[in-house]
C-alpha cells in the first residue's frame, strides 16, 4: 500500500488528509485502530529517536510522544527502588524494552498522559500489559509478540492503535514539505550522534564518567527529534526533564529545570510517604503529586480537597524542604540543541544539579559560558553540531 486517507488532519476542519508514498510502499503497517495525522506524525518522529538511542548505546530504548516532541525517552537501565515506587512498578520484574518504556512515561507522567509510545525492540506481553493500563493513543514497534497483540486490541475498546515498523527502512536523503503552497526541500538530518561529539571538552575539569556520555548521548538524541528551540536534562539512562519550543534558550533551560526537579521531588521521602487512598487511581496520583510538590499546596489543604486522595492530612512540603532535597541532586547531564548565549543556562543548570553539558559552541561569548561552568567545576564539550528541528 501507497497511500491511507485519514479522518482528518491536525484539526477537525482540515479536509481531506492523507499519508502516501511518491515511489514505493508506505514503510509501516497498522495492526489495530486507525491513526490520525498527529498520531503518523508522533510515530515516524518518535521510531527514529529510539531506532538512534539503540543503534548509540547498544540497549533498548523507548519514547513517550505529544504533539510531535518527546515527553520521555529512556534506555533499558534497572530502576532504583525509589524509582520503582515513583513509576508504579514496586516488586515487577520487568524485561528490558519494558524498562525503557517505564522509565520513558516516569520522566514526566502528566505530559505522558495520552501520549504516543516509540519502542525499538519487539514489543512483548510485559510491556503491553503496562501500556493497556496506561491512557495513550498508540504504539510503534518493528514486531509484536502474539500475546502482546492480544493484548494491544483489547485496549481502548479494540481501538487502540498499533503499528508496525519496518526496521529496514530507510528514507531518502532529500525530504520535502510543503508551507503555505511553497515547496522546502532540504537534506534529512542524518548526523550521528556518537561519543566523537563528546570529544571537544572545553572546560578545566576533562572527566565525564561513562554513565554521564551516555547520558550526554540520550540527550542530544532526544534534542534532534524535539521541537526547537529546546535542551535535555538527563540522568540514569534516560531524559528527567525536556524543555521545547521555547523562543528564548534560557527558559528551555528553566523549563527542563523545573521538569527535573519535580522528577528528583518525587523521589523525596515526602513525597514516596504520601498517604494516599487505595481507591485512587495512578492520574490522579499524578495530579495530587503535582499539586503537592507545587507552590499552591498549601491553598489545597486550606480547602480540604486533600480528602479525595490522602486518607490523612498530609504535612506540607515547604519550600525550603524542597530547596534542600533538590540541592542534593548531582551528575545530571545536560544537552543543548545549540549554543549558549549567557553563561545564566549554566548558572539555572547548576540549580538542578546538573555536572556535565554538551552543546554547540560557537557564541561570541563562549568564553562567558566556559567561565560559568568553571566556577561549578562543571566538564562541559563543544559537539560542533546543531540539532534544530522544526
Amino acid at each position: 500500500m501507497n497511500e491511507m486517507a485519514l479522518k482528518y488532519g491536525c484539526n477537525p476542519n482540515q479536509k481531506p488528509a492523507r499519508v502516501f508514498m511518491k515511489e514505493g510502499e508506505l514503510p509501516f503497517e497498522v495492526l489495530n485502530g486507525k491513526p490520525g495525522y498527529i498520531n503518523l506524525l508522533d510515530a515516524m518522529n518518535s521510531w527514529q529517536l529510539v531506532r538512534e538511542l539503540r543503534e548509540a548505546t547498544g540497549l533498548p530504548a523507548a519514547a513517550s510522544f505529544k504533539h510531535v516532541s518527546p515527553a520521555g525517552a529512556a534506555v533499558a537501565v534497572p530502576l532504583s527502588e525509589a524509582l520503582e515506587k515513583v513509576y508504579f512498578v514496586e516488586g515487577v520484574e520487568l524485561s528490558p524494552i519494558a524498562t525503557a518504556y517505564v522509565r520513558a512515561r516516569g520522566a514526566d507522567r502528566m505530559s505522558s498522559y495520552g501520549d504516543f509510545v516509540a519502542l525499538s525492540d519487539e514489543c512483548d506481553a510485559q510491556t503491553a500489559s503496562f501500556l493497556k493500563r496506561e491512557v495513550s493513543d498508540g504504539v510503534i514497534a518493528p514486531s509484536y509478540s502474539d500475546e502482546a497483540l492480544e493484548i494491544l486490541r483489547s485496549k481502548r475498546n479494540g481501538t487502540y492503535l498499533v503499528i508496525r515498523m519496518d526496521a529496514e527502512y530507510d528514507p531518502e536523503e532529500l525530504e520535502q514539505k510543503q508551507v503555505f503552497g511553497v515547496w522546502f526541500e532540504q537534506r534529512r538530518n542524518d548526523v550521528k550522534i556518537t561519543e566523537d561529539c563528546l570529544s571537544d571538552i572545553v572546560t578545566r575539569n576533562k572527566d565525564i564518567p561513562e554513565s554521564a556520555r551516555r547520558d550526554l548521548i540520550i540527550s542530544l538524541i532526544t534534542l534532534k527529534y524535539t521541537q526547537s528551540n529546546s535542551v535535555c536534562y538527563a540522568l540514569g539512562g534516560q531524559a528527567i526533564g525536556i524543555g521545547a519550543g521555547q523562543q528564548s534558550r534560557v527558559h528551555c533551560v528553566r523549563l527542563a529545570g523545573s521538569k527535573a526537579d519535580n522528577w528528583y521531588l518525587r523521589q523525596s521521602p515526602a513525597v514516596l510517604n504520601l498517604p494516599f487512598r487505595d481507591d485512587v487511581r495512578r492520574p490522579d496520583r499524578d495530579n495530587a503529586i503535582d499539586v503537592y510538590i507545587g507552590d499552591e499546596y498549601e491553598d489545597v489543604l486550606a480547602d480540604g480537597a486533600w480528602q479525595r486522595v490522602f486518607t490523612e492530612r498530609p504535612k506540607v512540603f515547604t519550600r525550603e524542604e524542597k530547596r534542600a532535597w533538590i540541592a542534593t541532586a548531582e551528575g545530571i547531564s545536560l544537552g543543548s540543541d545549540a549554543f549558549f548565549p549567557f553563561g545564566d543556562n549554566i548558572e539555572r543548570a547548576r540549580k538542578s544539579g546538573v555536572r556535565y553539558v554538551a552543546q554547540t559552541g560557537g557564541s561570541i561569548r563562549d568564553d562567558n559560558v566556559i567561565e560559568t561552568a568553571d566556577k561549578f567545576g562543571m566538564a562541559m564539550a563543544f559537539t560542533h553540531i546543531r540539532l534544530f528541528h522544526h
